[in-house]
C-alpha cells in the first residue's frame, strides 16, 4: 500500500459527463490508482463553463487541475466547451481529455484542432485512463501537487 506525502493535496478533477455509471466508473479507476483526488461531476455543458468561470452558484468553487470532457452533452456539447475553454485567457490552460464513445476521425482530428490534451473512446479502461492522466505530468498537472514554497525565514543572525 502506498503512502501519500504530507504534503500532497487532493487533485481537483472536473468530470463533464452526462451519464452517472460513467461518472461512478471514473471515481472507481481514479481510487484504484491510488490518485488522491475529488472528482465534481456536471452533466451538461453550460453547467461546467459556470462552474469552470465561478459563476453564480459556482461562486467560490475551487479550479480544477484536470477536465474530463464528454463531447456528447445536454445542451452546449463537449466540442462547444472545449472551445470556450481554450478562447478563455483563464481557463486555456487546463488540461482536458476528451472522454467519449466516438471514434470518429472528424471528432478526434477536430478536439485536436480545439487543443484538447488526450482523446480516449470509452469504454476506457483503468490503465488508459491513468496513462493519459500521468502523461499531463508535462502540462504542469501532477498526481501528487506540493504546497507553494514557504517564503524564506530570516534567521536572527541574518535580520543583523
Amino acid at each position: 500500500m502506498r503512502k501519500t506525502h504530507k504534503n500532497a493535496r487532493l487533485l481537483e478533477i472536473l468530470a463533464v459527463e452526462d451519464n452517472p455509471a460513467d461518472i461512478r466508473f471514473m471515481n472507481e479507476v481514479f481510487k484504484e490508482g491510488r490518485l488522491a483526488n475529488r472528482v465534481t461531476a456536471m452533466q451538461d455543458g453550460d453547467s461546467a463553463l459556470r462552474y469552470l468561470r465561478g459563476e453564480g452558484e459556482f461562486s467560490g468553487a475551487v479550479k480544477p487541475d484536470l477536465v474530463l470532457l464528454d463531447l456528447n452533452l445536454p445542451g452546449k456539447d463537449g466540442r462547444k466547451v472545449l472551445e470556450e475553454i481554450r478562447r478563455d485567457p483563464l481557463l486555456s490552460a487546463l488540461p482536458v481529455i476528451i472522454l467519449t464513445t466516438s471514434s470518429a476521425v472528424e471528432d478526434v482530428s477536430h478536439a485536436y484542432d480545439l487543443r484538447a490534451d488526450a482523446y480516449l473512446v470509452k469504454p476506457v479502461n483503468l490503465e488508459q485512463l491513468l496513462k493519459a492522466a500521468i502523461s499531463l505530468n508535462s502540462a504542469s498537472l501532477a498526481l501528487v501537487k506540493e504546497p507553494p514554497p514557504r517564503k524564506a525565514r530570516t534567521t536572527r543572525k541574518e535580520a543583523r
